[in-house]
């Protein structure tokens, strides 16, 4: 007979009217990696707020048991204290403190009320040698990367005697080296008798790790999969997550014609004055009319750098090179330059530089094209409202109206808000970053037609992605970057995950 050590029953939760979570029930055996799967919005993350005590009890309907004893939590530390923490995709490090200190920051090491540092850093130590990192445990968490902070989230965890590990999207931001690394981690605990639960759209990280898998769609339970029968697998998945089949993840265009040079770069060069570094070097590569080119590249290759130093300059970079748009040379010293010059950049990072979360959609959506919603200085609301109406209606943006606050929306939708805002611009070229970042496979695959459907009208699309499927499924042609400079070039034809990876670790 099964041991559980978590059992959620018949699990409601309300929000002013609207049902996030219909009678879910959720079992976890002792000692497995369970994932739970779903669209953006089906509940998941509601679901673990409650068992995390972030919804507090008496806010939702049902029981949660934990190593057989029903449970009331009403704070985050009731939920520690009984050996359940959580990990979210915003890591809550201090950037600006040691690592030993975030380690055991909120459970400090003392002797008789007095912080015992010398003490902190020999257990911080041996943490750091559980989750297989080597840093000095007195290095800033500011100096260490993605990846590395991952590790010492889990550190942290671990020295809170945990028992139940839940992780949010725990591999959003990390290259697939990093990923593979915390999902070894992940298995290592498991041995140890640690007990996880992963949340991820990465379909197949499900399937490399997860014992089982639930699937959450709407707000309710609609199945758990098993990995020894053979039924964790993508297509199994994709069909219970979104209620149909997804025929294939990338849409296919019907038709696939370029016109001349949108974009050519001759021998550009950013040098960052920050780091003390070129971020792009002697960087040649050129785009098509009608035309999606896809960057790909390890983190910290230098794709992000470059797409803003396309993008107006925001860093002030010190710029060599040219930079040619329909044949013509331009110098671009602002980003206002650059969207009257027909360029639009949808950011990696939605939340913090792309949306303005605490304003509704409308207001989103218009943020860059104030003039196109005006007359004679003075905004035209009803203008306002038929152009944020028309963009959510032909992306497809799921809300309850245009006045919802972007905040409050999942992250697909977040990010379709993020493109409205720039396809209002009217762009001829859009840099992608990182589009479908955090956001389900039903929500990609809108996100792709969407991006065939622009480049069907004559746009062309620049999309950098960490994610090599996605490459490979919507590029027409591939450029690989590392250190800040363009390794190789492939068409759709020739590329494949091993020359990719060729050349960016060249």
């Amino acid at each position: 007979m099964s041991e559980y050590i978590l059992e959620m029953k018949q699990i409601t939760k309300e929000f002013t009217g609207v049902k996030a979570l219909s009678d879910v029930n959720f079992k976890v055996e002792k000692g497995e990696i369970h994932c739970l799967v779903g669209e953006n919005g089906a509940g998941k993350s509601t679901l673990m707020k409650i068992l995390s005590g972030v919804y507090p009890y008496g806010s939702y309907e049902g029981d949660i048991v934990f190593n057989g004893e029903v449970q009331q939590f009403n704070k985050i530390t009731d939920s520690v204290g009984t050996g359940i923490v959580i990990i979210y995709q915003e890591l809550a490090l201090f950037p600006d403190l040691p690592v030993y200190e975030n380690i055991f920051i909120g459970n400090e090491v003392n002797k008789s009320g007095v912080l015992d540092f010398n003490k902190t850093i020999v257990e911080s130590k041996k943490l750091l040698d559980k989750v297989n990192l080597k840093v000095n445990s007195e290095t800033l968490i500011k100096d260490l990367g993605v990846g590395k902070q991952q590790l010492i989230e889990i550190a942290k965890a671990l020295s809170k005697d945990v028992k139940l590990l839940i992780l949010d999207e725990p591999t959003a931001a990390l290259n697939e080296d990093d990923s593979e690394n915390l999902l070894n981690l992940l298995r290592e605990l498991k041995k140890q008798g640690i007990t996880c639960i992963m949340i991820s759209h990465k379909l197949k990280e499900v399937i490399s790790i997860a014992d089982k898998a639930t699937v959450i769609r709407d707000g309710k339970t609609i199945c758990t999969l098993e990995a020894t029968k053979g039924e964790i697998n993508e297509n199994t998945i994709i069909k219970n997550m979104v209620g149909r089949e997804i025929e294939d993840i990338y849409p296919k265009r019907d038709k696939k014609t370029f016109g001349d040079k949108i974009l050519e770069l001759s021998n550009w060069t950013a040098y960052d004055p920050q780091v003390g570094r070129n971020v792009s070097k002697r960087v040649n590569l050129h785009v098509r009319k009608g035309e999606i080119i896809g960057i790909a590249g390890l983190m910290g290759s230098g794709r992000t750098e470059l797409a803003l130093s396309i993008f107006g300059n925001s860093k002030s970079y010190k710029l060599q090179g040219d930079l040619y748009l329909d044949g013509r040379p331009v110098n671009l010293q602002h980003t206002n330059q650059a969207i009257k010059a027909g360029i639009a950049y949808v950011t990696e990072d939605r939340k913090g530089d792309g949306l303005f979360l605490l304003q509704d959609i409308k207001n989103n959506i218009s943020a860059a094209n104030m003039k196109g919603i005006s007359l004679n200085g003075i905004i035209n609301e009803n203008e306002e409202i038929k152009v944020a109406d028309h963009y959510k209606t032909s992306i497809g943006i799921k809300a309850s109206s245009l006045q919802q606050l972007v905040g409050n929306l999942s992250g697909g939708n977040q990010q379709k808000v993020s493109l409205a805002k720039w396809l209002f611009v009217g762009p001829k070229l859009l840099i992608l970053d990182e589009p479908t970042r955090g956001i389900d496979v039903g929500a990609k695959f809108e996100i792709y037609s969407v991006m065939n459907e622009l480049i069907d009208k004559g746009m062309s699309i620049i999309m950098i992605s960490s994610e090599l499927g996605e490459v490979l499924g919507m590029s027409d042609r591939i450029y690989v970057m590392a250190e800040g400079e363009i390794k190789g070039e492939l068409s759709s034809a020739e590329a494949n995950q091993e020359k990719i990876m060729e050349f960016a670790t060249q």
